[in-house]
């Protein structure tokens, strides 16, 4: 490859819900890949409510408020800021979004949300798509979109990527906790793939012992 030619790089696409930790753990994972690895992630909106609206009455108390009607609130923002603003706001809202609930523990409160808003540019009156269901015909075309390359078992977060004979291959998680970076970044990048794109696998699991760090 000359001085003049630039390699393309491998579109990653990254199916999130703002309120998961460990989503929020792998996403900030794939922008060290980005750094690594000639990788550029697109994201897209998927929603734990809607993978278990059907099984509420099944969930232990303490996640049903959070997996319930309040849950729609930050995925209902980001894509209406995606619809009205375009996919580049995206990955920037649940940046500033996950940072607030996630590192900063504040929740997913109106005042979060619009915090995150404000900090990306976004005009404020955004956060009443927090209560409208104008966009969730959009927000569970997406969502089905990522689910339905795992399958219905698994939750967020799930990613895609081009596979060698043409096709793809698409995952749930990784699960990991701190977040890698640099090298080790890659190698689990590398190594994901590896298990990820062999015919006929998968699982590979082991008993969380650890929450999320966000260091």
């Amino acid at each position: 490859m000359t001085d003049t030619q630039v390699r393309e790089k491998t579109q990653v696409d990254f199916w999130f819900d703002p309120l998961c930790p460990w989503a929020w753990m792998t996403s900030r994972w794939m922008l060290e890949v980005e750094k690594v690895r000639d990788v550029e992630v697109r994201w897209h909106v998927m929603s734990l409510a809607v993978l278990n609206e059907n099984k509420l009455e099944d969930l232990p108390e303490r996640y049903r408020e959070i997996l319930g009607p309040k849950g729609f609130a930050p995925v209902r923002v980001v894509t209406a800021a995606q619809q009205k603003h375009g996919d580049e706001v995206t990955g920037k809202l649940y940046t500033a979004l996950g940072t607030r609930i996630h590192n900063q523990d504040l929740g997913a409160t109106r005042e979060v949300i619009a915090a995150a808003l404000d900090e990306v540019g976004l005009p404020a009156e955004l956060i009443a798509y927090a209560d409208s269901d104008e966009y969730d015909e959009v927000l569970r075309a997406s969502h089905s979109n990522g689910i339905s390359r795992v399958g219905e078992e698994v939750g967020t977060p799930v990613i895609s990527v081009p596979g060698a004979d043409g096709g793809e291959v698409a995952f749930f998680g990784p699960v990991v906790t701190p977040t890698p970076r640099g090298e080790a970044a890659a190698r689990l990048w590398d190594g994901t793939l590896l298990v990820a794109s062999t015919p006929g696998f998968y699982e590979i699991k082991r008993t969380r012992t650890a929450g999320p760090s966000f260091e």
